[in-house]
């Protein structure tokens, strides 16, 4: 069994003073959302071994937020910041899942943007939750988190449609109580 989180970069500015999309750094809202969700990941065992973050200023600071609420409670995990997800298309970010097979994580997270990370999330769920799969549908918001679980043996086996959506929440859903 294998389990990836899906973790979408939480709300940012408008524009970077660098001009640069990639510069675009977490708004006020970004920040209580991003620290949101690392407390919900901490409550909600299993943990993550390897964490892959678009090197985008506002991916690194969500998951460093997330971390931060994490780190009390949940192993250190391994980080590695992965060019290709920034700006991903669903066969980039399916790429990038199964090249960590090298490295064998029984979870796997990845922390990235939309509108790949939402695509994908819809092309591997093949079942699981019904309200949270009719949620998903809608929108990977920002801070929007998909915990799907495939039951493969081995990173490199994960194709469209075999994963279980088991969990989807958002900043949202939690302020509304959803959360368990």
């Amino acid at each position: 069994m294998r389990r990836l989180m899906l973790l979408r970069h939480a709300k940012t500015e408008s524009d970077a003073p660098s001009g640069r999309d990639q510069d675009r750094r977490l708004d006020e809202r970004g920040h209580t959302d991003a620290a949101d969700i690392g407390e919900f990941i901490a409550r909600h065992p299993p943990f993550p071994e390897l964490i892959l973050v678009s090197p985008a200023v506002r991916a690194r600071q969500t998951w460093e937020l997330a971390w931060t609420m994490m780190q009390a409670r949940v192993p250190k995990p391994r980080v590695e910041l992965v060019p290709d997800i920034y700006g991903a298309e669903v066969m980039q970010l399916l790429h990038s899942i199964r090249m960590s097979a090298g490295v064998d994580p029984q979870r796997l997270m990845l922390v990235g943007h939309n509108p790949g990370m939402h695509e994908f999330a819809l092309a591997l769920i093949g079942s699981g939750d019904a309200a949270a799969r009719h949620e998903l549908m809608r929108n990977l918001p920002t801070s929007g988190l998909a915990i799907i679980d495939f039951d493969i043996e081995d990173w490199s086996d994960v194709s469209f449609g075999c994963g279980r959506l088991m969990t989807f929440v958002t900043p949202k859903l939690l302020k509304h109580g959803s959360d368990d």
